[in-house]
Formats: C-alpha cells, sequence, structure tokens
C-alpha cells in the first residue's frame, strides 16, 4: 500500500532530486507523469509526437523540473529511473535496444548503470523475461510494472501497479510508483506483472459482458436499468461494473456509457488484452472457456467499428434487434 507521503524520499535539492526519464504521453501516461511532476521529481520525457510532448510542457510552464527530449538518448543520460509506457512489447524492445536493422542504438546505451528500468506497458509477459535477460547481461536492474485504473485513474494518482521483478529492484522503484498510484503489488519474479495484469483483465471483460447481458434482459422485461442495477448491487450479482462502471446508459454519472462511451479504456486495447490471455492460456494450456467467449465478443464489436469506444460499449451490442 502506499505511504501517506510518497514524495517524503524526495530531496529538496534540486541536485539531489529524483530524475526520471518517462517514455509515451498517451492517455495513460501524460497523467502518470505529471504526478511524478507533482511529486517534486525532476521528469524529462519523450515521445514519438513532439505535439505530445509540447503539450506536456504547456500544462508545467515555468517549471525548470520539466524538460522534453528531442531524442530518447537525450532524456536517459542523468535519470536514476526510466519509464516506459508504450503501446506494445516491439515497441519497449526497440526503445531499450535499438534496432539492428536500422542501426539504431537502445537508450540502455546512454543510460547511468544505476538506473532502474520500469515498464508499465502491458506486453507478453515472455518479452518481459526476455527484456530482462538482456538488462542483466548490460548489469541493468529491470521491473515489469503494468496498471490498472484507467485514465481517470492516471490522472488522478490512484492507479494499481502489478509488479514482476526482484524483491530488491520493487523496494527501489516503490517510492516512485507510490507518487501516481495507491496500490502496489509485487506478484513475483519479472513476467509475473504481466500475467496478473492480464488475469484481471480478462476477469473485467466477462463481468462487463455478463453485466450488460443481465441489464438487457430486465430492460427486455420491462424493468428499469437503475432499478436492476441496485437490486443486483444489493444482491449476489454485485460486481465492480455495478459499483463503478455501470455500462448502461443514464443510470451513472461520470463513466463513459453516460458520455456516449467516450473515453476510459478502448475496446482495441480490451481486445489486446484478451489476445494476451489467450495466448498464454495456449501455451500453458489453461482452459478459460468464459475468456475465450469474451474474446470472441470484443472482436466483434470493434469489427463492426466500435474499437475506439470504451470498453463497457459491449452493452450496445446486446440490445435486441427489433
Amino acid at each position: 500500500m502506499a505511504n501517506e507521503n510518497p514524495s517524503a524520499n524526495i530531496h529538496s535539492d534540486p541536485q539531489k532530486r529524483t530524475k526520471i526519464a518517462f517514455f509515451g504521453l498517451g492517455n495513460m501516461g501524460a497523467g502518470m507523469a505529471a504526478n511524478l511532476v507533482k511529486a517534486g521529481m525532476r521528469v524529462c520525457v519523450y515521445d514519438l509526437l513532439e505535439s505530445n510532448v509540447n503539450a506536456f510542457l504547456n500544462q508545467h510552464p515555468n517549471n525548470k523540473d520539466v524538460m522534453g527530449a528531442a531524442q530518447p538518448d537525450e532524456a536517459v543520460k542523468e535519470a536514476d529511473f526510466v519509464i516506459s509506457m508504450l503501446p506494445a512489447g516491439k515497441h519497449v524492445k526497440s526503445l531499450y535496444f535499438g534496432d539492428e536493422t536500422s542501426g539504431t542504438k537502445g537508450i540502455t546505451a546512454s543510460a547511468p548503470s544505476s538506473a532502474v528500468f520500469i515498464d508499465c506497458s502491458t506486453i507478453e509477459a515472455s518479452e518481459a523475461r526476455d527484456i530482462n535477460q538482456q538488462m542483466l547481461l548490460l548489469g541493468l536492474a529491470f521491473a515489469d510494472a503494468p496498471v490498472s485504473g484507467g485514465v481517470a485513474g492516471a490522472a488522478a494518482g490512484t492507479l494499481t501497479f502489478i509488479t514482476g521483478g526482484s524483491e530488491e529492484t520493487v523496494s527501489r522503484i516503490r517510492p516512485v510508483l507510490e507518487t501516481m498510484g495507491k496500490n502496489i503489488f509485487h506478484a513475483g519474479d519479472v513476467g509475473a506483472g504481466q500475467v496478473a495484469k492480464i488475469c484481471n483483465n480478462m476477469l473485467l471483460a466477462i463481468l462487463m459482458a455478463g453485466t450488460s447481458e443481465a441489464l438487457q434482459l430486465a430492460m427486455d422485461n420491462g424493468i428499469d436499468a437503475k432499478v436492476m442495477s441496485d437490486i443486483m448491487k444489493a444482491s449476489s450479482g454485485n460486481n465492480w461494473a455495478l459499483q463503478v462502471y455501470n455500462p448502461c446508459p443514464g443510470v451513472m454519472e461520470n463513466v463513459p456509457s453516460s458520455n456516449g462511451y467516450k473515453g476510459g479504456f478502448m475496446v482495441d486495447l480490451m481486445n489486446k488484452d484478451l489476445g494476451l490471455a489467450m495466448a498464454t492460456a495456449a501455451k500453458h494450456q489453461s482452459l478459460v472457456p468464459m475468456g475465450s467467449l469474451a474474446k470472441s465478443l470484443y472482436q466483434l464489436h470493434s469489427v463492426n467499428g466500435n474499437g475506439g469506444k470504451d470498453f463497457s460499449s459491449i452493452f450496445e451490442s446486446l440490445k435486441a434487434k427489433r
């Protein structure tokens, strides 16, 4: 669990403040990096889209502890911690180790030997382990730390981090993660964070689809969606979707379903995580019939043009065509 004052370990002396190199200023990354700044850390950011870097810098005018790097290697030269929040494992590997085809070097060539690398992306567990093996050869510390909590959690600093790595490494990165999240879990060795994350998201997809089915069935039989939601919340069907993320429009304020399913966690991202879950299940011959069905439902929902909507929009796919 997070300390009451996560920035207590941050030095007041500007020269001794923790230095962070942050890569990936998308919807999640921008909020996470902003909380590092808020905690008093020195943050240098980089994104392939220069507009994302400029937007971040514009949010912190006249703050000399916030910098933008023109090239990835510039961001890491004095970094204590390197944080990546990228779309897929291939992007993380390319950033860290470069690309032999194009002849580019990775940021590990420029980072101090004392720097700790923290990958918050959601990637295959095997990819995280491969990255760690290369890091060990380079004498660098690494942990995977995928997140749960969505865009709102990233902005509010209330994310859950699910870490994989050695006890020593996780202990070192904990104060940094605590500035961006309220729950820090150590799942096991490197790769365990990724496995735990996809297990959680597989269950989330199943719960959201099931909740949507139940609500639509109730509505088809004349029961108001809010009344049915209240009944299930007080009964054995209670779950997270009913409590804080109702998929039916108009039942709950300040959730994507009441905003045209905008914002939140996109269908395409849920599909990505479900794909990772299915691949992991196949490698270990794990039986995941409900997860497999959820993957099919979300894949069909995306094919029908809903990939950019919040994943709770699966509710729309269950409306009877009359």
